[in-house]
């Protein structure tokens, strides 16, 4: 097998894009990220880290990194493509946060790291090209204004303090900013008698689709359909400009978000877990 090394998006989507573009769902998460890099080389203050595995001449795996985030592994056509890409992955960064990627490669991966590994997160990967809408649901979606960038941002530090296992490397201010300038991408809020309840980010576009995510209401606010109908209002207005999906990631161990995005139209793809490194 043979790896290459790519200094910037351009070059690593030469190599790999037909290998991702192939199964976008399941890439959506490489691809777009590289969308942004494309145009953005620094958007996250250094350079990206890319690395594609051949083998006879046929790419059969893929990584990047943007530090100091956790490595991304795509699907593997060949899990032996596991090796040079932890040894490369080694000789670059030393040490790792964690690494995200689909279930069986990823575990492998993790499993062979040299560091206390531990899955945080289970997740599921969700496609949709139609929409279900839900019926009856107060109120409307509007888009983000600069005056919602507090209650965004405190509601951003709530879903992670919520969703995920450690706080993440960005500030909220710093990911509601990002969205805002981002031209793919952007937040929008459902509103009801005139108050803000729930909230929704979208962005990571690939070659015929986006990602929607995070997606947030407050507890006291949940059971009155609200996040459905946005994800589903944002997901139409996405599909009605002329991408031809919407994609998501859902944690397995939250029966309620897996059940109601399906209700509206989404389609599980494939699983993808987060593994975390320490010591």
């Amino acid at each position: 097998m043979e790896l290459t090394r790519h200094a910037d998006a351009g070059d690593f989507l030469a190599q790999a894009g037909e290998f991702l573009g192939a199964r976008e769902a399941e890439h959506n998460l490489i691809l777009g990220l590289t969308s942004r890099l494309l145009v953005e080389p620094l958007l996250y203050g250094e350079p990206a880290y890319f690395a594609v595995v051949e083998e006879g001449g046929r790419v059969v795996g893929a990584t990047m990194r943007t530090p100091p985030h956790n490595l991304i592994l795509s699907e593997l056509d060949d899990l032996a493509a596991i090796g040079p890409l932890l040894e490369d992955a080694r000789a670059v960064f030393g040490s790792l946060p964690g690494v995200v990627g689909p279930k069986e490669a990823v575990a492998k991966f993790a499993a062979a790291w040299p560091a206390e590994a531990r899955l945080e997160i289970a997740q599921r990967a969700f496609r949709a090209d139609h929409v279900d809408a839900p019926t009856g649901v107060p109120g409307r979606m509007r888009d983000y204004e600069r005056r919602d960038r507090e209650l965004a941002a405190s509601w951003m530090d709530a879903f992670a303090e919520e969703a995920l296992p450690e706080p993440p490397p960005d500030t909220s201010e710093e990911f509601v900013d990002r969205r805002e300038e981002d031209p793919d991408g952007g937040i929008v809020l459902w509103e009801d008698d005139g108050a803000v309840v729930s909230m929704a980010g979208f962005g990571g576009r690939t070659p015929n689709g986006i990602r929607i995510g995070p997606v947030y209401t407050p507890p006291e606010l949940r059971g009155r359909g609200y996040a459905s109908a946005l994800t589903a209002a944002v997901t139409q207005r996405l599909l009605d400009s002329g991408l031809r999906f919407c994609f998501l990631f859902t944690d397995l161990a939250n029966p309620t978000s897996n059940s109601i995005y399906q209700r509206i139209g989404y389609e599980p793809v494939s699983d993808f877990d987060f593994w975390s490194f320490s010591g």
